[in-house]
């Protein structure tokens, strides 16, 4: 600014104007970097932002990522938020995508970064449906908690640089813990690149193979809870995970719920209280 205060009056003001003007213009379509220092602390606490806003629609303005634990659903009311974990799987995501298809259900699919980079093609075909993407780690390692913080920001950050690539320049909009190992250290990372953290109310433990009706009953049983449900397409058959969805959605719309995506950026009214596998203290009940 003290080049500013020198300038002749007449001449280099206004171009200043100009020079102000396209910086501005710089800022809005590229962002303001987050560096993040020795040990994973945050230089700056602004957002990572991106072309044409938040969210990449064009004409929204930017807005901070809170580095709070989300279950909320955008929608609103009695929506429902439908979570995907574990995959891409070439045998159970493509049955998943066709169960959700049908349904006309939009879900966030949490992915693990070397599944998505095996699997582009199923990254791309999540996309395409109108799906959101989620940063589920490199290793899914439920106790990454207990490991330093560089050991925690590498695990995020390689895992959303490998789906986004994956994907073919979609952005990964949330993070979630494997085993609900959140940190603080953790959401943060996270929000400075972007990310909301992403809990769930609702564990169908479906990752066990309970039966099908087991998994059905869970989600009736515990959506009083709150609106984000766990799923799975990865790690192992899933066919009544597949099955299950497929009633499980049946049934929301005979309930009168509509489905959503999570909470990103909009103030939240306060949550029901914390389940497992939502706060920072962690669970093994996503120990999968």
């Amino acid at each position: 600014m003290s080049f500013l205060a020198r300038a002749n009056k007449k001449g280099v003001r206004a171009g200043a104007v100009v020079v102000a003007s396209a910086t501005a213009v710089a800022a809005t379509a590229w962002g303001v970097a987050v560096l993040v220092g020795p040990g994973g602390s945050a230089a700056s606490q602004q957002n990572v932002a991106r072309p044409g806003g938040d969210d990449g629609r064009p004409g929204q303005q930017l807005r901070k990522i809170p580095e709070g634990i989300a279950h909320a659903s955008e929608s609103g009311g009695d929506a429902v938020n439908i979570t995907i974990d574990d995959g891409p799987d070439p045998r159970w995501t493509p049955k998943v995508l066709d169960v959700l298809r049908r349904h006309d259900v939009k879900a966030t699919f949490c992915m693990v970064g070397p599944q998505a980079k095996a699997h582009p093609d199923l990254v791309k075909k999540v996309v395409a449906a109108g799906h959101r993407l989620c940063d589920h780690t490199m290793n899914h390692d439920t106790a990454m908690d207990k490991k330093p913080v560089a050991y925690q920001e590498a695990q995020i950050l390689e895992a959303k640089k490998l789906i986004e690539e994956a994907a073919g320049g979609a952005k990964v909009e949330y993070y979630r813990a494997p085993g609900g190992a959140f940190t603080p250290d953790s959401r943060r990372i996270a929000a400075a690149h972007g990310m909301r953290p992403l809990g769930w109310n609702v564990d169908t433990k479906d990752f066990d193979k309970p039966g099908t009706a087991a998994i059905v009953n869970a989600v009736k049983r515990e959506i009083g809870n709150g609106p984000t449900v766990l799923f799975h397409d990865g790690g192992g058959n899933r066919a009544q995970t597949v099955d299950a969805l497929d009633q499980v959605l049946t049934w929301l719309k005979e309930q009168g719920r509509p489905t959503g995506f999570p909470v990103r950026t909009a103030p939240e009214a306060p949550e029901a209280p914390e389940t497992p596998g939502a706060s920072d203290a962690g669970t093994a009940s996503d120990a999968h």
